[in-house]
């Protein structure tokens, strides 16, 4: 095994074991900020340690060993943890509704959506502040203090650790849902003008929507959300040529698809449909991403049946964002007069999206208003700082 494999393998292992140590010590010692400190520090040692020693036949005793360790460095200075830490002599329990308790309260609504994205990244997937921070290219002190104000309100609030119940559960799963969505897309596609993608974050999103999905088996909306993240890592490779640039969807090589990721993601979303018949956005955004990803050709794309899904999709979460794909989808069924016009519809709504305005100069093009199109692309340049996107669009703007 290289180096990177095995640097990617023992963050596999820390990310597993660290969620599940987390909500044990939560729920131990009912002291987030706590529990948190003592797994922070089980993993820090393990990283130092796991690739000169290798890789525990039991990791998850290992960290409680280091965490139970060092909680008891913790207690000769604050005695109030004597109890509470007395009970870390048990083993680690494996039951899985603990760290489904550790995400909702990572993902409360109390706290602003950076602070639940940093803490989900620290708390269940292990992940330090250095690696978040790197992973979202802002300053190491800008996460720490994100994680410290996020700590506080958890306490000083009293945010409860436990799993919403009832009529709360929907609207509860639906920010935490969206916490991994958002996770995702950005991984997916950067906003930052650094990079174009960010494969670790799209990694950890996978991650989190398949432990939502296994720990909350009933909710059709998680396995939703797995099937279109996978079904848009299945085309990953065809997503960007050799010199780093964007290929849009119809030039892209699609005999580099992940075909049988593809039939994978597309039997869970077919199988979640039927078992549950609660159709909700997320399993219609993986519809859509399905059509796509079984065509053989981009020539074959039922862009009719897609305009359908969006208008579903529109019924249940009307959106200036999904009219905009939808517009995408019409100038292929009905054409570019059609799609323009629904884009017109938009008004300001959109006015500092970039692919507003990139789809929009498509279509002047297509109707042969060059020089409209033309402007059109310079505004996208103007408000996109991701480089793929940049290039892409400087070339449009050099052949016009």
């Amino acid at each position: 095994m290289g180096e990177q494999e095995a640097h990617e393998a023992l963050a596999r292992v820390v990310r597993e074991h660290a969620g599940r140590l987390a909500a044990c010590l939560m729920s131990l010692l009912g002291d987030f900020s706590a529990a948190e400190d003592l797994v922070q520090d089980a993993i820090e040692t393990a990283l130092e340690r796991w690739p000169v020693e290798g890789v525990p036949e039991r990791p998850d005793a290992w960290l409680l060993v280091v965490a139970r360790r060092r909680g008891l460095d913790v207690l000769r200075r604050e005695s109030t943890y004597r109890a509470k830490l007395a009970r870390l002599q048990w083993p680690l329990p494996a039951e899985p509704d603990e760290r489904l308790r550790l995400v909702f309260t990572c993902c409360h609504p109390a706290l602003s959506r950076g602070a639940q994205i940093a803490l989900t990244l620290r708390v269940v997937c292990g992940l330090s502040t250095a690696q978040i921070a790197a992973a979202f290219l802002v300053p190491e002190t800008t996460v720490a203090q994100r994680i410290t104000r996020a700590k506080k309100k958890i306490t000083e609030a009293g945010i409860p650790y436990r799993i919403p119940a009832g009529r709360e559960l929907p609207e509860r799963l639906g920010e935490v849902l969206m916490v991994v969505y958002l996770l995702f897309n950005e991984g997916y596609l950067s906003s930052t003008a650094e990079r174009a993608q960010a494969r670790d974050l799209v990694d950890d999103a996978e991650w989190l929507a398949a432990l939502l999905s296994n720990l909350l088996p009933k909710e059709p909306e998680a396995a939703g959300l797995l099937a279109l993240i996978r079904l848009h890592r299945a085309r990953g490779a065809a997503r960007f040529d050799a010199e780093g640039r964007l290929v849009l969807l119809g030039g892209q090589d699609r005999t580099r698809w992940d075909r049988r990721a593809i039939e994978d993601a597309t039997a869970l979303l077919m199988r979640t449909a039927r078992t549950h018949r609660r159709p909700g956005p997320y399993q219609l955004q993986a519809a859509i991403v399905a059509c796509h990803a079984e065509a053989e050709r981009f020539e074959d794309t039922d862009w009719h049946q897609i305009v359908v899904l969006y208008d579903l999709l529109l019924a249940l979460v009307p959106s200036p964002v999904t009219r905009l794909h939808r517009a995408i989808a019409l100038r292929h069924a009905r054409g570019p007069e059609a799609a323009l016009a629904e884009l017109e519809q938009l008004g300001g709504a959109l006015e500092r999206y970039p692919l507003l305005h990139a789809t929009r100069a498509e279509l002047l093009r297509d109707l042969g208003r060059h020089a409209e199109a033309y402007q059109a692309d310079v505004r996208a340049l103007e408000l996109t700082a991701n480089p793929a996107q940049q290039a892409l669009l400087e070339e449009r703007l050099r052949w016009e």
